[in-house]
């Protein structure tokens, strides 16, 4: 006869066991991208999580299996994003297109704080990461690197470098959404002041000025010609 109530208990608690995940998780992302990983204590992440920092322990292991833990789950959902976008059969340059558009939804509606955490671990050398978690930016060129070879074989891009083209697609988009309070600041002090540019207006930047960018330079290279 009390099977109900003790069911309905462990749900209550298996609820309140994943809303705590959830806001270290997001605490963590938040402080981890503001502070940087060596500057944040782990009272401070509890604390913004409205919690006690022995949970940090108990759901994680400690702060750095938290951090891991951030790092390793967004970046699969990246990975899982690109690598199904490179293997479409759609154009190359639409493909790319996407790809752009793909991170920047990442990173200004799931994950509005990894960049800024990303860029502070890479200007550390990605000190605090494990080397299994390095494999999957790795992907991520791995996809760029599919697309524009394929570009380039089909007769949309011209030969470039693969890397150099993932550098400056990645490199450019992590950059801008990561110094979005900096560069609001530096333009508030002109006079007159200038807005600061929207994200859906900086990726259909980079979207044109990659595919254009990367265009094959004459008509009889293109496919269909």
């Amino acid at each position: 006869m009390r099977s109900g109530p003790v069911r309905t208990t462990r749900r209550a608690r298996r609820r309140d066991a994943a809303a705590t995940r959830e806001a270290l998780l997001r605490s963590g992302t938040e402080l981890f991208a503001e502070r940087g990983y060596d500057g944040v204590p782990v009272w401070a992440i509890a604390q913004k999580a409205g919690v006690n920092k022995a949970m940090i322990s108990y759901h994680f292991g400690g702060k750095r299996k938290l951090y891991l833990a951030i790092v390793s789950a967004t970046f699969a959902d990246i990975v899982a994003s690109v690598e199904r976008l490179a293997e479409s059969r759609r154009p190359a340059p639409e493909v790319l297109r996407d790809l752009v558009a793909a991170v920047g939804e990442m990173a200004t509606q799931r994950h509005p704080h990894f960049c800024t955490m990303m860029l502070r671990e890479v200007v550390a050398g990605g000190k605090h990461l494990d080397p299994e978690l390095i494999d999957k930016p790795a992907r991520i060129l791995g996809a760029v690197q599919r697309i524009v070879a394929r570009g380039v074989q089909e007769g949309d891009f011209r030969a470039v470098d693969p890397l150099l083209t993932h550098l400056s697609l990645v490199g450019s988009l992590v950059f801008f959404f990561a110094t979005a309070r900096f560069r609001a600041r530096v333009l508030a002090k002109r006079r007159p002041a200038i807005a600061s540019p929207g994200a859906d207006a900086y990726v259909k930047h980079i979207q044109d000025l990659l595919t254009h960018g990367l265009a094959a330079g004459h008509p009889g290279a293109r496919r269909g010609a």
